[in-house]
């Protein structure tokens, strides 16, 4: 019997039960995966609210984790008992002591990085790689609007820009934010509930705007932003933490703005095994040298609702992570 943090249906945190079930012997082409780390991202909240619905009930949360491989079905190659491996991706099953995983998924943690600090990142790290090598890359020279930006995805955001050579700027929700953003190479911070952003932005770039904004606030921000960015730059889409967009009319996107607007999915990306082992094992070799989510707080696997509030009430810094032990 292993512990599984389950829901019968959607719904608020409480919802997340502790549970013990039975797993079963790994099956072709799958392993077992004993946990020592599950990521909390804030698309599990939306799994667990129905607004990106689950396939079937009952249902264990969580996209990512990390740990040591217990035992391997038949067909199995390239992946060993006892090897330290990551994961990212769909199904979910990440909030319990252990799961079943196709073998394919899992990638090898390289010396040096801990089962904590790989499920603090992978998954938004592959969402970065996603954005800066597909969606909309930006290089040296190169201006980038990051916002929430002392967040997970916003810190990593911050240091894989500036590896490439742009000028990052962010905006964050308080002076520690803003001290914590910067620590992680960000060139200007913005204080949203102090400073409109909009103007902020135009003056730190000489009245142009940014060539690239990422955005996960959603809400009104996202129409907000449109006028932050220059013409024919991008805006990308990749959240709703702060409430859902209501419908576009195209003219809002041009051809006053000419914008390139892109709402791209890390699922969708992560659907070509070849560009999820690509990008996973990127990631994983940054965290090698030095990539990090920021500060990372350790929560024990039965603390699940507490993490989806402090996510959902945006009382975190960094990044949330359950450990079973």
């Amino acid at each position: 019997m292993i512990r599984s943090i389950q829901m019968a249906g959607p719904g608020g945190a409480e919802v997340m039960q502790p549970t013990l079930i039975d797993l079963p012997a790994p099956r072709e082409g799958e392993i077992r995966l004993r946990h020592a780390a599950a990521g909390v991202n804030f698309v599990d909240i939306y799994h667990r609210t129905g607004l990106y619905p689950l396939p079937a009930y009952p249902a264990t949360l969580g996209v990512e984790g990390a740990g040591v491989v217990e035992e391997v079905g038949p067909g199995v190659d390239g992946v060993a008992v006892g090897d330290r491996v990551a994961w990212a991706g769909l199904p979910a099953g990440g909030y319990a002591e252990a799961r079943l995983l196709a073998a394919e998924r899992a990638v090898r943690l390289p010396d040096g990085v801990k089962p904590v600090a790989a499920a603090s990142l992978l998954l938004r790290g592959i969402t970065v790689h996603m954005l800066l090598n597909r969606v909309c890359p930006v290089g040296s020279g190169g201006t980038i609007l990051v916002h929430a930006a002392a967040g997970g995805l916003g810190l990593l955001l911050t240091q894989w820009a500036k590896s490439l050579g742009a000028t990052v700027i962010g905006t964050v929700g308080s002076a520690a934010k803003a001290e914590t953003a910067r620590a992680h190479g960000l060139d200007h911070a913005i204080l949203y509930r102090e400073e409109d952003f909009v103007a902020a932005v135009r003056d730190l770039t000489g009245g142009r705007g940014v060539d690239v904004a990422v955005d996960g606030i959603g809400g009104d921000t996202l129409r907000r932003t449109f006028d932050a960015v220059r013409l024919f730059g991008t805006v990308a889409s990749v959240g709703q933490a702060g409430g859902p967009v209501a419908p576009l009319d195209l003219s809002e996107l041009g051809p006053r703005r000419s914008l390139c607007l892109a709402r791209p999915s890390v699922f969708a990306y992560m659907a070509d095994p070849a560009t999820y082992r690509t990008a996973a094992e990127e990631v994983l070799a940054r965290a090698a040298g030095g990539l990090s989510a920021g500060p990372v707080t350790c929560l024990p696997l039965d603390a699940a609702v507490e993490a989806h509030r402090a996510l959902e009430g945006r009382n975190t810094s960094g990044v949330l992570v359950l450990r079973p032990d």
